[in-house]
C-alpha cells in the first residue's frame, strides 16, 4: 500500500467521507447546480447518515454545498462574485508582496519554490486542496503580516473550484509554474514595484483564463450551474 492510500485509511471516517466528497465536488464530478440528499450521499459513498452530514457542515462554510429546498446543491459558479473577488485579491496580494519584498527570507523563498515544483505534477483537486498547494498563499504568508494572509487564503478558498478548471491543464500548470518563478525572483531581488506589477498581471491572467473555462462550460453544466449577476 503506497504512502497516500496509508495515510487515507488511517484518517478518521468523517476525514475521509468530507475528502471523496470535496473532491468529488472539485473535479466537478459532483456538478455545480447538482441537487443531492443525505440518503443519495449515503448510498454514492457507503457510509452512514452522521459523516454525511458532517461533511455536508463543513463544504456549505467552504462555499462549496448550499442548502436547497429539498436537501442540498452544490453551489453553482457565481460570476459577480468571482469579478468581486479577484478585484479584492489584486488589492490584498499587491499589498502583501510588497511586505514580502521587505521581510522574506532567503530560505522561505527556496521553500516555495519546492512548492512551484510540485505545482507541475499530476494530482487530483482534492490532494491541491489538503496540501495547501498554492503559491499565492505562502508569499501572502511571507509579509509577516496575518490579516493578508488569512485574506489572501479566504480569496483562494472561494476560487479553488473553478480554478480547477484551470490548474487541470498541463499547459496552464506550465505558464503558472513560469509566472511563479518569475515573481519568486523579483521577491528575492527586493523589486517591489516589478513583484507587486508581476503578480497583478499573473492575477489578471488567471482570472481570464478562469472565466473563459466557465464559459466555455456553459453548455456542459446548464443554466442550474450558474448564478448570474450575485
Amino acid at each position: 500500500m503506497g504512502e497516500a492510500a496509508k495515510e487515507m485509511t488511517e484518517q478518521p471516517l468523517g476525514e475521509r467521507v468530507l475528502s471523496r466528497i470535496r473532491g468529488d465536488v472539485l473535479s466537478l464530478k459532483l456538478a455545480p447546480g447538482e441537487v443531492v440528499s443525505e440518503r443519495s450521499l449515503e448510498t454514492t459513498y457507503g457510509v452512514s447518515r452522521t459523516p454525511i452530514r458532517q461533511a455536508l457542515a463543513e463544504l456549505i462554510r467552504e462555499g462549496l454545498v448550499v442548502k436547497a429546498e429539498r436537501g442540498y446543491a452544490i453551489a453553482p459558479f457565481d460570476l459577480q462574485q468571482l469579478e468581486e473577488i479577484f478585484e479584492y485579491r489584486e488589492i490584498v496580494e499587491d499589498a502583501a508582496i510588497r511586505l514580502a519584498c521587505e521581510r522574506a527570507t532567503p530560505e522561505e523563498l527556496d521553500a516555495i519554490l519546492r512548492t512551484v515544483d510540485e505545482g507541475l505534477s499530476d494530482f487530483t483537486p482534492d490532494d491541491w486542496f489538503e496540501a495547501g498547494l498554492d503559491v499565492h498563499v505562502q508569499l501572502a504568508a511571507l509579509s509577516g503580516n496575518r490579516f493578508l494572509r488569512d485574506a489572501v487564503q479566504d480569496a483562494v478558498n472561494r476560487t479553488i473550484r473553478a480554478r480547477w478548471l484551470v490548474a487541470s491543464s498541463p499547459e496552464a500548470r506550465a505558464i503558472a509554474h513560469r509566472e511563479h518563478n518569475d515573481i519568486i525572483a523579483l521577491v528575492r531581488q527586493r523589486k517591489t514595484e516589478e513583484a507587486a506589477a508581476a503578480i497583478r498581471r499573473h492575477a489578471r491572467d488567471v482570472r481570464g483564463q478562469i472565466l473563459q473555462a466557465l464559459e466555455d462550460s456553459r453548455r456542459l453544466f446548464g443554466a442550474r450551474g450558474f448564478v448570474e449577476g450575485g
